[in-house]
């Protein structure tokens, strides 16, 4: 039996259209106007069980790019597309090795070789049933082994700037309170708790999934590819680890999870980036990213903020479906446009001294056979405890570096 991903029959990831005609806003794969110098507009649905496909439109190149997720066992998840940590995971490490480089250029640095490794870590605590349930998010830590033409001293303060400068920065940097829109059964429903939205939601995503052109080959080497063997547990784990079937699906939860990313630069540019899962115990994935032309990049790949907003987008998606599935209620069918606005960067033109970002905005619209007061309910419950909206509202500042010697 196969899953509804792998009915589809496509690649994990493939860019939807070369250009948009115009790509802003009120075209059908259309964009926010950019608040900071750069917006993404997101689509997520869900396609059964823990998978989601998603929609993700960019300002800079007005290239929407597909990018599917899925879970593994410990969601009980078919295991066949990256989990949406991953993502942001892919997304974050990208963007710090673009300023990396789009700085040394800026600073007549040579760079030889760059290798970035990070490690996310989130927490999830409470109950579910009781409402107690609320995910976090704690310090980056970053590994950098690079080696350039400049000393030491220099070397350092250029990664450091570049970090700093960095748009998703802005996601590490401050308190940023996200913004929703409810639509209840075709109904805008106000959303209760969580900050709401000004003004209606905006359309519903639906026809944009139905009407997608899908004629897409995989490219060699893919964009997103599956390695089919699982991350090796760390010797320094302890019971807040978490792994086993079904185990992110439990009522009561006191755990931390934890990602890896490696990023190495291929020779034609690209970034790659692996990623493992040590908690809960996941598949390795592996992916390519690419800025478009005029960003350091050739387009040939998503870009770093293409997959941090389908990151956070996914990880909503994902405490909705799995929340319904604690309390055993009905939800037919759920899906989102999320709007993110993050500054450019140095490889953008933007020389400001800090990444900056604005308050993520999703419209949330929910097919259930139960009542408005449970659709918001299903709201408050998914913000409280997707890790990526707690990243954005936790000042957890810069990453922690360490360079290899």
């Amino acid at each position: 039996m196969t899953s509804p991903l792998e009915d589809l029959g496509y690649p994990l990831a493939f860019a939807v259209e070369a250009q948009a005609d115009d790509g802003r806003d009120g075209q059908t794969l259309g964009y926010p106007d950019p608040e900071l110098g750069q917006s993404h507009r997101t689509r997520v649905r869900s396609l059964g069980g823990m998978q989601k496909e998603a929609l993700v439109t960019s300002s800079l190149s007005g290239t929407t790019w597909r990018l599917v997720s899925d879970e593994g066992e410990y969601l009980q998840g078919d295991d066949v597309a990256p989990a949406p940590l991953a993502h942001l995971t892919t997304g974050m490490i990208s963007a710090f090795a673009n300023e990396v480089l789009a700085l040394a250029r800026a600073r007549d640095v040579t760079i030889h070789d760059l290798e970035l490794v990070q490690d996310n870590y989130y927490t999830m605590n409470g109950s579910a049933l009781r409402g107690t349930m609320t995910g976090g998010a704690l310090p980056v830590e970053l590994r950098v082994d690079v080696d350039t033409d400049v000393d030491d001293d220099e070397t350092r303060k250029l990664v450091s700037d570049a970090l700093t400068a960095s748009p998703v920065f802005g996601l590490l940097d401050g308190e940023h309170e996200s913004k929703f829109r409810l639509v209840h059964n075709g109904r805008d429903i106000p959303v209760g708790s969580p900050s709401e939205l000004d003004g209606p939601a905006l359309s519903d995503p639906k026809e944009a999934f139905e009407e997608l052109p899908r004629d897409a080959a995989e490219r060699d080497p893919p964009v997103i590819h599956r390695t089919g063997h699982e991350t090796d547990p760390l010797p320094e784990s302890d019971e807040s680890y978490t792994s086993g079937e079904g185990s992110s699906l439990a009522s009561d939860q006191d755990r931390v999870l934890h990602l890896r990313g490696t990023c190495t630069l291929c020779e034609n540019g690209e970034k790659h980036v692996e990623v493992e899962l040590f908690s809960p115990i996941g598949t390795v994935f592996e992916f390519r990213s690419d800025e478009p032309e005029g960003y350091g990049g050739q387009g040939r790949a998503p870009d770093a903020m293409t997959y941090v907003a389908a990151g956070i987008g996914f990880c909503f998606m994902t405490q909705m479906g799995r929340y319904a599935d604690i309390v055993d209620a009905d939800l037919s069918a759920y899906r989102i446009v999320q709007d993110t606005h993050f500054s450019s960067g140095v490889a953008g033109g933007d020389h400001e001294e800090r990444g900056r970002m604005n308050p993520v905005e999703t419209h949330a619209f929910v097919e259930t056979a139960e009542n408005a007061d449970f659709a918001r309910e299903l709201l408050e419950m998914s913000e409280q405890t997707c890790f990526l909206h707690a990243l954005a509202a936790t000042d957890v500042g810069a990453p922690d570096v360490e360079f290899a010697e």
